[in-house]
């Protein structure tokens, strides 16, 4: 292994675990909201992950979201609301199996779809804030789809979400919980990972 890779090899590793504690200290600063869901960051370390390290940095990064989120419903990282209501109410096995998966499988998605649209942003002429703003923007965007279609999809049976729902339709509750929510993170998001893109730039680790 030349210096050059191995300084670039120790760089990216350095990179994943202050992202990774990044994610720790945003587990913890989440803005309440109602119906238990919150305005978090935690997609901004997912999509710098996904622009410096291509898709294995948007897995990492994004799983590790997924897992500090999926262990919020049990109190550990953090607390959330919701998923602490709904993990009462069904403790099994096979429920802890399925809040997994619309936790933690979702965002390694959100990690690698990030790393795809900074790909196809890289062979446009666009700014490299331009391109960050875009790949932030998509990360908040497709956690917010996947998170609230999956929770509809696996957990709208429930007696949490029918009462949370109060008698709407899938769409309007959608809207309901997440209008104020989606717009903040996205933008928030595709600002900040714009900035930090353009100094990673500067600090020859993208």
């Amino acid at each position: 292994m030349s210096e050059n890779v191995r300084r670039s090899y120790v760089s990216k590793m350095t990179l994943l675990g202050l992202l990774v504690a990044v994610l720790v200290v945003l587990a913890f600063v989440n803005i309440p909201m109602p119906f238990g869901l919150s305005i978090t960051f935690n997609m901004i370390p997912v999509a710098i992950a996904a622009m410096t390290m291509g898709i294995p940095g948007g897995v990492v990064i994004g799983g590790a979201f997924g897992l500090i989120s999926f262990l919020q419903c049990y109190g550990i990282c953090g607390v959330s609301g919701m998923g602490v209501a709904l993990v009462t109410a069904n403790p099994g096995f096979g429920f802890a199996c399925l809040m997994f998966v619309q936790r933690v499988v979702s965002r390694v998605l959100v990690g690698v779809l990030a790393a795809l649209v900074y790909r196809g942003m890289k062979r446009t002429s666009a700014p490299l804030y331009v391109k960050g703003l875009v790949t932030g923007f998509a990360s908040a965007f497709f956690n917010t789809l996947f998170f609230m279609s999956l929770l509809v999809v696996i957990f709208g049976h429930t007696e949490y979400l029918q009462n949370a729902m109060a008698g709407r339709s899938v769409i309007a509750y959608i809207i309901a919980s997440v209008g104020i929510n989606a717009v903040v993170e996205m933008a928030v998001a595709a600002v900040v990972t714009g900035a930090v893109g353009t100094a990673l730039r500067k600090a020859r680790l993208l």
